[in-house]
C-alpha cells in the first residue's frame, strides 16, 4: 500500500512539472469585456541569451464572444528600445459554431501561436504589449467594448530542438 502510494504520487508529479515552461501569466479583464484601448501588458525578463523559445498568446473566451475569429495587435519591446509589431488574426471557432478552445462549459481556453524559435539575444527586461484590432465588415472604426474575452495571457515556454 505505501509503495503504491509512493508510485501514484511519482507519477503525478512527473507529469504535473512541466520544465519548459519559463513564464505563464494572465490578466483579467473587468466584465469580460476587452475595450479598444486597453493594452494588456507583460513583462519578463530573466531569460537566457542563447535558449530558443516559443511564445504563446493564451485568451480565454465566454460563450458572449460574438465572432469566429479575433484580430491582436502586439508589440514586443527588447531591453534595447527595439520594437517589434505583429498584427495577427486568430480562428476561434469552426463554421458551425464550435468554439476551438479547450474547456468546459461555457469557458473556452486558446492557445495562439505567437513567435517560435524566437531567441532573446539581449539580458534584461522585455515588454510584450497586446491589443484587440477588431472591427465589424464594412466599418472603419474599431469595436470600442469587445464581449466574451474575460482574459488575456502570456505563455513562453523552451522549444525544444
Amino acid at each position: 500500500m505505501r509503495r503504491s502510494f509512493f508510485v501514484i504520487m511519482s507519477i503525478l508529479c512527473f507529469f504535473s512539472c512541466n520544465t519548459d515552461v519559463v513564464t505563464s501569466e494572465y490578466k483579467s479583464l473587468n466584465g469580460a469585456v476587452w475595450n479598444r484601448d486597453d493594452v494588456i501588458k507583460f513583462n519578463f525578463s530573466e531569460i537566457d541569451t542563447v535558449q530558443e523559445y516559443n511564445m504563446f498568446i493564451n485568451v480565454r473566451n465566454d460563450n458572449t464572444f460574438p465572432y469566429s475569429n479575433l484580430f491582436i495587435i502586439t508589440s514586443l519591446t527588447t531591453p534595447e528600445g527595439e520594437v517589434l509589431q505583429d498584427t495577427m488574426e486568430y480562428e476561434m471557432a469552426l463554421p458551425d459554431g464550435t468554439w476551438l478552445g479547450k474547456g468546459s462549459g461555457s469557458l473556452k481556453e486558446n492557445k495562439l501561436w505567437y513567435k517560435e524559435n524566437i531567441v532573446f539575444p539581449s539580458p534584461g527586461v522585455y515588454t510584450l504589449e497586446v491589443s484587440h484590432a477588431m472591427r465589424k465588415n464594412g466599418n472603419v472604426s474599431g469595436i470600442i467594448g469587445l464581449e466574451g474575452i474575460t482574459d488575456v495571457g502570456l505563455e513562453i515556454t523552451k522549444s525544444n530542438p
